[in-house]
């Protein structure tokens, strides 16, 4: 498969394409012509889903003891399109969120305190954070990735859920703080990698909130000591109307992409100059989508108007590249600036 394109000083433009979509032939011709004449110059790529599977048959031991794995893309041929006509591929990894491993290894999992699998207000089990053989399991994939040819590793869901009555969850006796499960299973995942490009995604609103105020272990001074790159998921449809976002009030946050995204980053960014320890670059995934179920006038049909202000946005912030995210991978291509490869 080509060279790994990890050295490019480039930053990334990306866009983010299923498993199943990158499978399609047809579908990563059009990617790969995209990119050519374009600045697109990544593709965020599924290797564990939130359907909890593998994306291709998998070699970890666990993976392959549990069945974790099937089909949806050839990495190897994948890959091989993608660097050869010089487009980088992050591979994303769902950590814990994760709806077949419980079943098969429900000691793996968050229970309630009578033992049993605690699920969240979707039905949805999750892996234990506090696991240390969670950890293993997902860098042993992050590993077997990075084999292959991905050029990055991207975790997503690196967190705990607050999507459910946590009061349930049996944490055991005092239990370190959930920051520090998510930040040790990021410092184990660079002790493993030393030299591996990794990311992680975050909620947003951290970007605005002190601390863990979340509950979900994320906790912007200290979630980027390990990463090379975090990335916020700032999707103006995400907000609250009247959010505060860098003492700037959103009425109506849909309806400003470009103020969302500047004043979530700025703040970000500025936060973090006060954290030594912080290593990480801002890359944030923004929004190619429409949320029509925010109610009329609260939101906005999103094109290449939207999308560029976001773009336009993130730089003027300070960011290092951008992500966009349509679980549907239909993008706005026209707001896209056309370059010659």
């Amino acid at each position: 498969m080509g060279k790994s394109l990890v050295n490019s000083s480039e930053p990334v433009h990306a866009l983010y394409v299923s498993g199943w979509g990158i499978g399609q032939a047809s579908t990563l011709k059009h990617f790969v012509d995209l990119a050519n004449r374009t600045e697109i110059n990544t593709y965020v790529v599924d290797v564990k889903e939130d359907d909890g599977l593998v994306s291709f048959p998998s070699k970890v031991a666990l993976a392959k003891e549990l069945k974790t794995s099937t089909r949806k893309f050839d990495p190897a041929l994948t890959i091989s399109q993608l660097h050869k006509n010089n487009i980088r591929i992050i591979g994303r990894i769902v950590c814990f969120k994760d709806p077949v491993l419980p079943l098969k290894r429900p000691d793996l999992a968050l229970k309630d305190k009578q033992g049993k699998l605690w699920r969240d207000n979707d039905g949805i089990a999750w892996i234990n954070p506090y696991n240390k053989t969670n950890w293993k399991y997902l860098v042993d994939l992050a590993k077997e990735a990075l084999d292959l040819g991905f050029d990055e590793i991207q975790f997503d869901y690196v967190r705990f859920t607050n999507n459910g009555d946590m009061s349930k969850v049996d944490f055991g006796n005092s239990p370190a703080p959930k920051f520090e499960a998510i930040n040790g299973f990021l410092s184990y995942a660079r002790s493993v990698m030393p030299n591996a490009v990794l990311s992680a995604d975050v909620f947003g609103i951290i970007c605005e909130s002190p601390g863990d105020t979340e509950g979900i272990g994320q906790y912007l001074e200290k979630i980027g000591e390990n990463m090379n790159y975090i990335s916020p998921m700032i999707y103006p449809s995400h907000y609250y109307n009247n959010s505060m976002i860098n003492n700037v009030n959103f009425p109506k946050p849909d309806l400003d992409p470009y103020g969302i995204v500047y004043n979530a980053m700025y703040k970000a960014q500025n936060r973090v100059k006060s954290a030594p320890k912080f290593k990480a670059q801002f890359r944030p995934w923004l929004q190619d989508f429409t949320q029509t179920d925010l109610g009329k006038g609260n939101f906005q049909v999103y094109g290449a108007k939207q999308v560029r202000e976001q773009i336009e946005a993130a730089k003027q912030a300070g960011c290092n590249g951008w992500i966009f995210w349509n679980v549907d991978n239909k993008y706005s291509e026209d707001a896209f600036l056309p370059t010659k490869k």
